[in-house]
């Protein structure tokens, strides 16, 4: 049984705003602007609206599915995957995660997160025009809520922020 976006993306919205309102109820810790009630804050703001997007189809495609070929006796089978390389995306998280252990103190944060977030988003389906976008704003967004906003380090590598 599959469930409906709808349905997915309103389990989201309410597992972020559980998890937002968590954070916002633990008391801060005094002398310290950042303590540990922002992070489950972010995440659950974050998660919401991913579930919100889910909910509303933003990013979504809304091309026409494969019809599904019938088997002789009725009943219908599912399309064939895509490509020869199909089985292969299963090896993507371990290599983009091995590939951020070697190359992010040699590029920096951005350069390596900017290359892993166009691969995944690429491989995902997305169109160049907005994977290409989207690997270039999203680890600035990054950097500035753990390295500016919570003070965790990142390495600088190629890069170095002038902010």
């Amino acid at each position: 049984m599959r469930l409906p976006d709808s349905v997915t993306g309103s389990f989201l919205v309410a597992l972020g705003a559980a998890a937002a309102y968590g954070g916002y109820i633990l008391p801060p810790v005094p002398g310290q602007p950042v303590g540990p009630n922002v992070f489950p804050l972010v995440i659950g703001c974050g998660l919401a609206l991913c579930g919100l997007a889910i909910v509303f189809g933003i990013g979504r495609s809304f091309e026409e599915e494969e019809e599904l070929v019938p088997f002789e006796d009725g009943q219908a089978a599912a399309p064939p995957p895509q490509g020869k390389l199909y089985g292969l995306r299963a090896l993507l998280p371990p290599a983009l995660l091995l590939f951020y252990v070697v190359a992010a103190d040699r590029l920096g944060f951005i350069i390596t997160a900017a290359i892993m977030v166009y691969v995944t988003s690429t491989a995902l389906g997305a169109k160049w025009k907005l994977a290409l976008p989207l690997a270039m704003l999203s680890p600035f967004a990054i950097h500035l809520i753990f390295g500016k906003l919570l003070r965790v380090p990142l390495p600088v590598g190629l890069l170095p922020t002038p902010w």
